[in-house]
């Protein structure tokens, strides 16, 4: 089954630095989308940044653009976020999301926090 296993939350000043990490497995992950979602309580989950099946192409929210980059390897099965400059305003839960067949899965989520 598939399966979405989020790492690299935690807490950091503002203006700091973060690399979340998502193992997948289940699945043919070389050839399906990834993307990167958060989540604040009481808000609709957005969507932060996409990859495309072989990396050639990303998207960004642009609350995040310029400071979040989006990476994956298909060798590991892994998708990245690595996230500099960080504002309270991305304090929230992060999770990780392919669509596979028509079906959304999500990883159970990692929490960053921003603040001094």
């Amino acid at each position: 089954q598939v399966q979405l296993v989020e790492s690299g939350g935690g807490w950091v000043q503002p203006g700091g630095s973060l690399r979340l990490s998502c193992a997948a497995s289940g699945f043919i992950f070389r050839v399906y989308g990834m993307s990167w979602y958060r989540q604040a309580p009481g808000k609709q989950r957005e969507l932060v940044a996409h990859i495309s099946s072989y990396g050639g192409s990303t998207d960004y929210a642009d609350s995040v653009k310029g400071r979040f980059t989006i990476s994956r390897d298909n060798d590991k099965n892994t998708v990245s976020l690595e996230m500099n400059n960080l504002e309270p305003e991305d304090t929230t839960k992060y999770y990780c999301h392919v669509s596979v067949s028509g079906r959304d899965y999500w990883g159970q989520g990692t929490q960053v926090i921003v603040s001094s």
